[in-house]
């Protein structure tokens, strides 16, 4: 099976102006397109901004909403997978996709989530992850945390599965993705200073421990009171960065191998050697 290429999209866009990151999303998909990628990764929230405020409630969409049919547009047009970060407000079905009883409520008593969302090259949604590991106040106070754990899809061969920034950063949360047979984990996020050990040394290991691919896509720049710090990558199972961002806005393009992924897991068979009967204490 052929490797496939990735492309991750660091960019802050246009906090609070969701016409103007669609069209900056379109501009990516096609030089991500003609660099030869198959999939799109833009970052947590990308569609509206993270340090938005009450914006928040007036811009979240459902997932098939305006917004996700311009992206169903422009996956299609560009002939790639696109994942992107967006508010989700819940369906006025009954559907709260959550166990949070605080915050995440939209004016009209529904329940928003911090959301990621993936769109097939021919413009069908392939898979919708709410984040469920909320982070600080400002989450808190304007999300719902999601109730799955592990969402998946396959492109090209490749089983894909999403988490959302401070998901990652729980060991058990990932090497659960693994046993369920994910081959590369799509993380959008929003890391901010001072925590960028998480992307240069952290989102690695994790890689190497669990023997996945790991993409690993941030926001840069300042934005309210936060400053992302860029340094997006894909990490290996064999724990190397097979790509790597600076601190600015940038497409870096990378690749996941599953014949790298094969050799890997035979070299390193952390899966096969659990013990699972000796970690009931630890839940």
């Amino acid at each position: 099976m052929p490797p496939l290429r990735i492309a991750l999209l660091q960019s802050s866009g246009h906090p609070g102006e969701t016409a103007r990151n669609l069209k900056a999303l379109d501009e990516a998909a096609g030089r991500a397109a003609a660099g030869g990628a198959g999939l799109l990764i833009a970052p947590e929230l990308f569609l509206t901004g993270y340090a938005i405020g009450d914006g928040v409630r007036r811009l979240a969409e459902p997932a098939d909403g305006p917004s996700g049919r311009a992206v169903a547009r422009i996956a299609a047009t560009h002939g790639l997978a696109v994942l992107y970060g967006y508010p989700e407000r819940a369906g006025d079905t009954g559907d709260t996709g959550g166990t949070g009883d605080a915050g995440g409520r939209g004016g009209d008593g529904g329940a928003i989530f911090n959301s990621a969302r993936l769109v097939g090259p021919d413009g069908a949604e392939l898979a919708n992850y709410r984040k469920t590991h909320l982070f600080g106040d400002f989450e808190r106070a304007w999300f719902t945390p999601g109730d799955t754990p592990v969402v998946q899809a396959t492109l090209g061969g490749v089983r894909l599965s999403i988490m959302i920034c401070y998901d990652v950063e729980f060991p058990e949360n990932v090497r659960a993705h693994a046993l369920a047979g994910t081959d590369l984990l799509l993380v959008p996020t929003a890391q901010m200073h001072p925590f960028q050990f998480v992307a240069e040394a952290l989102v690695p290991v994790r890689a190497f421990e669990s023997q996945l691919y790991i993409a690993y896509v941030n926001r840069t720049g300042p934005e309210g009171d936060f400053d992302f710090v860029g340094l997006s990558c894909l990490a290996g199972p064999d724990g190397t960065v097979k790509a790597r961002a600076g601190r600015g806005e940038e497409l870096a393009f990378g690749e996941v191998d599953p014949g790298l992924l094969a050799a890997s897991r035979t070299a390193n068979p952390y899966l096969a050697d659990r013990r699972p009967e000796l970690y009931t204490p630890l839940t």
